[in-house]
């Protein structure tokens, strides 16, 4: 965060980012001294309820953050300002959104928890549209106009007031990232699957709790030992915040985490924690081994819809079609158990250096109609581009053998396969998992003809 008063006293002059939290309640007239060089302007948690008229005149302003204030409506100025790409409104109070708020080079829109029931006709105009997240609000449907919206990648309706899905919806090109639970349409289905799962019920007080793992938006991951048959057994254990996150709900986070059942890649639930002190919802889970790491970073501000690798990371062949079968698997498993992850990622996995790989993070994860078969299958083709993505980026990191070409080569028409935009013309992943399962088998083969 820049403390105000270098703003005030000239001492920015040059920054192309300005972060302000310090209970604003009006604009400060001095940010437009930077108008020369600002590109990303922070002013998330203040009490602003509106924008300066003169904001175009910051002409290389491309990203605006003004979460967490006080704003009843998205400001119209936004929609002239001439190089805005990204503009983040979540946790604010805004019911009306109107056409002229669009900025023309619109990518990235973040509306999450406010009251919006309505969205302009003119969402479908916005041609570069990549990434909308609109969960947490009180809307019914999207402009049908939408369907024009065919760079969208990623999309986030959970907790609203859906009792359908938009039929145009299964037929957008690069729609891979889907969220939707948390809306009545959702609520038989997720009934559904999860009476076919049955888990303990923990404790909170059997629970030995220690130091923090990690947080994310919906809960706080802590180490513990749990008494177990007179043995202690090492566990982890989440607790959940209760508020809404840009994904949607934790109760359905949570609810789909116990649904999904048990799966080589899929970190196993323990059980459910009661009786918390807070009265906070909890699960208990297997603990990671610390050998297992991150395969990648979350999508930075430029990359917007994909993950960030190290620089370094490399795969060898084996390596990379271990990390693809596990995955493509736990996603076949979890369609099967009528749940759509909604967040298939690299940063959503963990590996480590043999290609053992463990799928996580159900915070997008959404409940399928087992009932619609046609639904399910196109909803699951949804997910089969964001493994199109995920495979293309273990490809262009992996250095194989020339004599592997062939195996190489293979996997690279899979992709294209599972990336193509006619939605119904992309494989299942029933049929990605028994591909890679013969190209493993070829290449297992062909090591053992070399050594």
């Amino acid at each position: 965060m820049h403390p105000l008063s270098l703003l005030r006293d000239g001492k920015l002059t040059g920054i192309k980012r300005l972060d302000l939290a310090c209970q604003l309640t009006e604009f400060p007239r001095e940010i437009f001294q930077l108008s020369d060089s600002l590109e990303i302007l922070n002013l998330s948690n203040n009490s602003l309820t509106n924008l300066p008229d003169d904001l175009p005149s910051l002409s290389k302003l491309r990203i605006i953050f003004c979460s967490e204030n006080n704003f009843t409506e998205l400001p119209e100025v936004l929609g002239r300002c001439p190089n805005l790409e990204m503009v983040g409104f979540k946790s604010n109070h805004i019911s009306k959104v109107s056409a002229s708020a669009l900025p023309t080079k619109l990518r990235w829109l973040i509306l999450t928890d406010n009251k919006i029931s309505e969205l302009p006709d003119e969402l479908g105009n916005c041609k570069a549209l990549q990434k909308l997240m609109l969960a947490g609000n009180m809307l019914r449907e999207l402009p049908a106009s939408m369907a024009n919206c065919t760079q969208l990648e990623l999309l986030r309706i959970s907790a609203n007031q859906f009792t359908t899905l938009p039929y145009w919806l299964v037929s957008l090109p690069r729609l891979a990232w889907l969220a939707y639970a948390g809306n009545s349409l959702t609520k038989a289905y997720e009934a559904a699957a999860i009476s076919n799962q049955k888990i303990p019920q923990i404790d909170w007080h059997s629970l030995d709790v220690q130091q923090q793992l990690g947080e994310g938006a919906s809960g706080t991951i802590y180490h513990a030992t749990h008494q177990l048959k007179a043995l202690t057994s090492p566990v982890a254990v989440k607790i959940f915040k209760g508020k809404v996150t840009s994904d949607g709900l934790p109760s359905s986070e949570k609810s789909a985490s116990i649904a999904a059942g048990a799966h080589a890649a899929l970190i196993p639930i323990i059980g459910n924690v009661t009786g918390h002190p807070a009265v906070k919802s909890g699960l208990l889970m297997s603990l990671v081994p610390p050998s297992f790491v991150n395969l990648a970073g979350p999508p930075s501000l430029e990359s917007c819809t994909r993950d960030c690798y190290a620089e370094q990371i490399r795969f060898s062949l084996p390596c990379l079609l271990s990390i693809a079968l596990g995955i493509a698997s736990a996603a076949q498993h979890l369609h099967m158990q009528g749940i759509i992850h909604g967040d298939l990622y690299a940063h959503n996995i963990l590996w480590n250096e043999h290609g053992d790989c463990l799928l996580g993070d159900f915070g997008a994860a959404s409940f399928t109609p087992q009932h619609d078969v046609q639904l399910a299958a196109s909803l699951e083709r949804i997910e089969v581009r964001a493994f199109a993505c995920l495979l293309e980026e273990l490809l262009e990191r992996c250095h194989a053998q020339p004599e592997n070409q062939h195996i190489t080569d293979a996997l690279g028409i899979l992709q294209q396969r599972c990336a193509q935009p006619e939605v119904s013309m992309r494989p299942l992943f029933s049929e990605i998992t028994r591909s890679l399962t013969a190209l493993a088998q070829r290449e297992n083969n062909s090591a053992v003809i070399n050594q």
